[in-house]
């Protein structure tokens, strides 16, 4: 079976090195980006079979990532999860409604985050 690739999106280095960690103990494939434009860039290029996305990045905040890519006929189908410090019940609304599918907030339950990504991935097949 082909590795699900997911695209990692946080301006932490060393949170990112984590996640990646546990994805891959998990059979993910995973490209990390540390910013807003580069997750826009890679998401394009590479179509991941979903995005795990922070909102407050350099260059771009993830509120807009998602929205460009849900308005986009090539990649809205793509899951995106909101990873997040940001745990006020306004900016969960404010995720689902730039498209997000899912919303995990950071310090994160990483069978939580494991089992949203379960799920999104057999929900689009």
């Amino acid at each position: 079976m082909d590795k699900k690739r997911i695209l990692l999106v946080d301006d932490e280095v060393q949170l990112v090195e984590v996640v990646k960690m546990r994805l891959e103990a998990n059979n993910y494939e995973v490209i990390p980006a540390y910013d807003g434009q580069e997750a826009l860039d890679k998401a394009r290029k590479i179509k991941p079979d979903l995005i795990i996305l922070d909102l407050m990045l350099p260059k771009m905040d993830g509120y807009k990532v998602c929205r460009m890519l849900k308005f986009d006929e090539k990649y809205k189908n793509i899951p995106i999860v909101m990873f997040t410090a940001r745990a006020q019940d306004s900016d969960e609304k404010l995720g689902y409604e730039v498209g997000a599918d899912g919303y995990i907030i950071k310090p994160f339950e990483p069978k939580a985050l494991l089992d949203k990504i379960a799920e999104l991935l057999t929900k689009g097949k």
